[in-house]
């Protein structure tokens, strides 16, 4: 149930996704695709600018805030949830080198994928369903921010390597 990222990293580190559940970076899946729209114009062009840096800026001044007090609805209502957590403070912390470029998704089955690092850093993996770790298909699932693969996520990732 845990996720390296190793490579062409300064430090190769493990993921456990199934502690991510009580971490404050997390999002609701409903809710991690809000952003999207269907009708761009200058307006919304202008909008979603203002949305990445307000996220990137949000990112970049977060420490891992996990032992935050919750009531108990709110207790609750997070085991019953689905959600992601997005990538990109873990593989920062990672530090992939300057002449690294793109990253693997090494999956169960052997159908590797290979995205740019920019694409693994603008995604999210989904770690939890109803509350419940992954066990079909996981430990984690990939999903793009911009929505793309929305309706198919690449599953059963076992490993991230930076090349």
């Amino acid at each position: 149930m845990i996720v390296p990222i190793i490579g062409n990293v300064t430090y190769s580190i493990t993921l456990d996704p199934t502690v991510w559940i009580f971490d404050d970076r997390k999002i609701e899946l409903d809710k991690a695709f809000d952003h999207i729209t269907n009708q761009p114009d200058e307006d919304d062009e202008i909008e979603k600018a203002s949305k990445r840096w307000d996220r990137e800026v949000y990112q970049q001044n977060i420490n891992p805030p996990i032992n935050k007090s919750i009531s108990k609805f709110e207790g609750e209502k997070i085991l019953k949830g689905s959600y992601v957590m997005p990538i990109s403070n873990f593989v920062e912390h990672a530090e992939a080198k300057n002449d690294a470029k793109t990253a693997t998704l090494i999956v169960e089955d052997g159908e590797n994928v290979t995205i740019s690092l920019k694409e693994l850093n603008n995604s999210y993996l989904l770690f939890a369903i109803d509350g419940k770790p992954l066990k079909e298909g996981g430990p984690v699932h990939f999903y793009h921010m911009d929505g793309s693969n929305k309706d198919n996520p690449i599953k059963s990732i076992k490993k991230i390597e930076i090349n």
